[in-house]
């Protein structure tokens, strides 16, 4: 669906979920996506990857910065907070989630870059949203974070239940 789509627009489609993707620019400029989010939370359940990581971590009031060099490319590695494993990860952006804003919101960081220590995934249960800050789908490291999309689809099969 394009950026400007309205929240009732996404309700009539009755989705089971829905994927916020990567995409470019400044994600403080697509205030469309991230009221969008607001409206949305917790209705569905939500993966950004990226953008959509930024854009999920605006809606719950974090604030994002330009880096002064972006990550591109492959071989980035992030460590999952959760497990305390390493994955080899693909980036390709030039923005991160202050991780300071990050305190006064209701998401809990699941994942960093062990590069510069910027924040890589975010998560709010509570809420059944997450994202991260790279490209799973790319896969760079031998299905390093294909584990993503099966936690996705186990949200979207608890939702209809």
């Amino acid at each position: 669906m394009p950026y400007n789509t309205t929240s009732k627009e996404v309700i009539d489609l009755k989705p089971d979920g829905i994927f916020l993707s990567n995409g470019p620019g400044n994600p403080e400029d697509v205030t469309e996506v991230i009221n969008l989010i607001k409206e949305l939370k917790g209705k569905y359940p939500i993966f950004g990857i990226c953008l959509g990581h930024q854009m999920i971590s605006l809606a719950y009031g974090a604030k994002t910065y330009k880096l002064k060099f972006g990550h591109r490319g492959g071989n980035h590695p992030v460590k999952n907070l959760i497990t305390d494993k390493i994955e080899i990860t693909s980036q390709n952006h030039s923005y991160a989630v202050d991780e300071k804003s990050l305190s006064k919101t209701k998401l809990v960081v699941t994942h960093k870059n062990i590069l510069d220590d910027t924040i890589e995934g975010v998560e709010c249960k509570k809420d059944k949203i997450f994202s991260v800050q790279y490209h799973p789908e790319s896969a760079p490291g031998p299905q390093d974070s294909s584990y993503l999309f099966d936690k996705f689809i186990s949200l979207l099969e608890e939702n209809k239940n």
